[in-house]
């Protein structure tokens, strides 16, 4: 058999998925006691969006402060496992080290600046670059090119405005660092459904035309699943259930679970107790 012949019988390997962030069976503990996170392991392709989804307390903060190297703050540590950004492990450099890298976590309740204006905290964001006043400003134009409200704002003390506009800052300040990639932590807590949508949406502008990847950690799975492209369910500390963003919406434990419906029909709070005690997954 010539070499053509083989090459035309054996199919090429399938193209493998560039990832941008790998975290391998990771365990994080508090205070040298509490187990938060038992073996999480997920992987986010370079310029994709994934949904890190579960109840409150499963330990979606957690994974994302892991990431960002924010738990030393917490008296947590990574006691086991490895997390890798760009081939590289992470686990134990500091978080402006990391923000430097391209890798940069927009906290839970947006923390902004109250007492510096709109575009202070935008500039707070810059504060690792060394590139000049120039690229600068053009990123600072770019950033209320997205978000139309916070050149609006601009001279406004963040302390006093919107909650919608406080998240607006909290995303913008972290493109300011130009990363390559934003750990976004429960963007629409507290947020209007409309708002929330706008928010979504130019995350979706962000990952398409900016090319910044995206792990999403959010209570809202509906709203998640309809923007990721995959996503991973936290339970307790586990990855419990992942899959492609479609099928997971489509799955029947989670419509029931976390969307309240079943067969169509949406369940009421004490079916939703009861099915709390007989998911499959934890079966």
């Amino acid at each position: 058999m010539s070499a053509i012949e083989m090459s035309a019988a054996t199919p090429a390997p399938a193209a493998q998925v560039e990832k941008i962030l790998s975290i391998n069976n990771i365990e994080v503990i508090y205070d040298h006691v509490i187990l938060v996170l038992k073996g999480v392991s997920l992987d986010v392709p370079k310029g994709g969006i994934v949904a890190l989804l579960g109840a409150n307390g499963a330990g979606k903060t957690t994974t994302l402060k892991a990431i960002s190297n924010l738990l030393h703050a917490e008296r947590g540590d990574v006691t086991k496992g490895s997390i890798l950004f760009e081939g590289n492990e992470v686990q134990n450099l500091s978080p402006n080290e990391l923000v430097r890298r391209g890798c940069i976590q927009v906290m839970e309740g947006r923390h902004c600046f109250g007492h510096l204006t709109i575009e202070e905290n935008l500039l707070t964001g810059a504060f690792t670059r060394k590139d000049g006043r120039a690229a600068i400003k053009r990123d600072m134009d770019m950033v209320y090119g997205y978000f139309a409200k916070l050149a609006e704002r601009k001279n406004s003390l963040a302390g006093y405005t919107s909650g919608g506009e406080q998240q607006m800052c909290a995303i913008g300040r972290a493109l300011m660092s130009r990363p390559k990639m934003i750990l976004l932590d429960e963007p629409s807590m507290g947020l209007a459904p409309q708002i929330v949508e706008e928010i979504f949406e130019i995350v979706k502008d962000l990952n398409g035309r900016e090319g910044v990847s995206f792990l999403l950690a959010e209570q809202n799975t509906s709203m998640a699943l309809r923007y990721a492209t995959y996503g991973y369910i936290l339970e307790n500390g586990r990855v419990v259930m992942d899959g492609d963003a479609k099928s997971l919406a489509a799955n029947e434990d989670v419509k029931e679970f976390y969307l309240g419906i079943s067969e169509g029909r949406r369940k009421s709070f004490r079916d939703g107790k009861h099915y709390r005690r007989r998911k499959r997954w934890l079966a």
